[in-house]
């Protein structure tokens, strides 16, 4: 199988919110933020995790107590920097061929403002395919709008 790199998906966001306040809501609360309905379990989705440490897992837990990965914690550099592996393919399916990363840098704007700086970097066999969905409406961007309302709760 030929893994294929596209262009990275790059988003910038501003939060109204202190650079450590920014990346607790982001790593640590994540399931506060994370929408249910992007899972790729099986089963309902009730809850998605980000463990707090290199090494650590990112994956949902279903209502049924089964557990889906989606990848591994590369970095973890509170309040500036997180780094997951991400072990999705386009068909939002586990695919351990995938080799694709997702790093969230929080720069400190002011005392009270944080520009959160996303980039999946995508390494598939569907990497085109990857791509045009966590570029799309329902993709990162989406994501984050929903991650800056709770980070500014």
């Amino acid at each position: 199988m030929t893994i294929i790199r596209v262009a990275p998906v790059r988003k910038n966001i501003t939060v109204n919110a202190p650079q450590a306040h920014a990346f607790e809501v982001f790593a640590a609360r994540f399931n506060a933020w994370w929408p249910k309905d992007h899972h790729i379990g099986k089963v309902a989705m009730t809850e998605a995790v980000i463990e707090p440490r290199a090494g650590g897992r990112w994956y949902e837990k279903g209502e049924d107590g089964s557990e889906c990965e989606w990848g591994r914690v590369l970095a973890w550099e509170p309040p500036t920097r997180l780094v997951l592996s991400w072990t999705i393919n386009g068909k939002f399916q586990v695919d351990d061929t995938v080799d694709s990363e997702v790093e969230v840098r929080f720069v400190a704007e002011s005392a009270n403002k944080t520009r959160v700086e996303l980039e999946h970097r995508i390494a598939a066999a569907d990497a085109a395919a990857l791509r045009e969905a966590v570029d799309s409406p329902r993709g990162w961007g989406s994501l984050l709008e929903s991650y800056v309302k709770e980070a500014a709760a």
